[in-house]
């Protein structure tokens, strides 16, 4: 059995709206050491991470508590919203998660999102098969891997997540077939 612990990043710093450079804040550098709390007693034979700062340093104190170097993942980084800023992200999520093929100009719909990440995903399962792997990840890429396996997690269990950072999930996995799905309580 392969246990795969995704993690969605601790709060950001909303201020820089670089996707890529956006770091924690305050109380998400804090509150990051939670997950390292959650996991403390379990095997972990690696951790591997979105590209993206914020993803990688909620990670990182695991990382390091056990003596892990973090494998970044192109395909694990968050949903591109567009080359500009959205107001309104509510609507704009309501639209996606409505129409799974919606995108703006030059950003990803939902079901690219989803291919990517559920793509590495399996190639993770291949690679760290009977193993325990945690990934920094984001909380539309996550809602989106967990949507493959369970397509009743929509837009009102993504509304509801929106506010958890960082947010725990746990998957266990027989070879490329899946098993579970839980949230970690923090």
């Amino acid at each position: 059995m392969t246990t795969v612990y995704f993690v969605r990043h601790a709060e950001p710093n909303y201020h820089n709206h670089d996707d890529l450079t956006r770091e924690l804040s305050a109380k998400g550098m804090e509150d990051r050491h939670k997950v390292t709390r959650l996991l403390a007693d379990l095997p972990v034979d690696a951790v591997l991470s979105s590209p993206f700062r914020r993803a990688v340093d909620t990670v990182k104190p695991l990382a390091d508590s056990r003596g892990l170097p973090i494998r970044t993942v192109e395909a694990f980084r968050e949903r591109r919203v567009d080359s500009c800023w959205i107001e309104d992200f509510n609507s704009f999520c309501q639209a996606q998660w409505a129409d799974f093929d919606f995108r703006l100009t030059d950003g990803e719909s939902l079901r690219e999102v989803q291919a990517r990440n559920v793509a590495a995903l399996r190639a993770v399962l291949r690679e760290y098969s009977g193993q325990t792997v945690v990934i920094g990840s984001h909380g539309t890429a996550l809602s989106t891997i967990i949507n493959r396996y369970d397509p009743a997690f929509g837009y009102e269990a993504f509304r509801q997540i929106r506010g958890l950072m960082p947010w725990v999930v746990r998957f266990t996995f027989e070879g490329e077939g899946f098993l579970a799905w839980e949230t970690c309580p923090l």
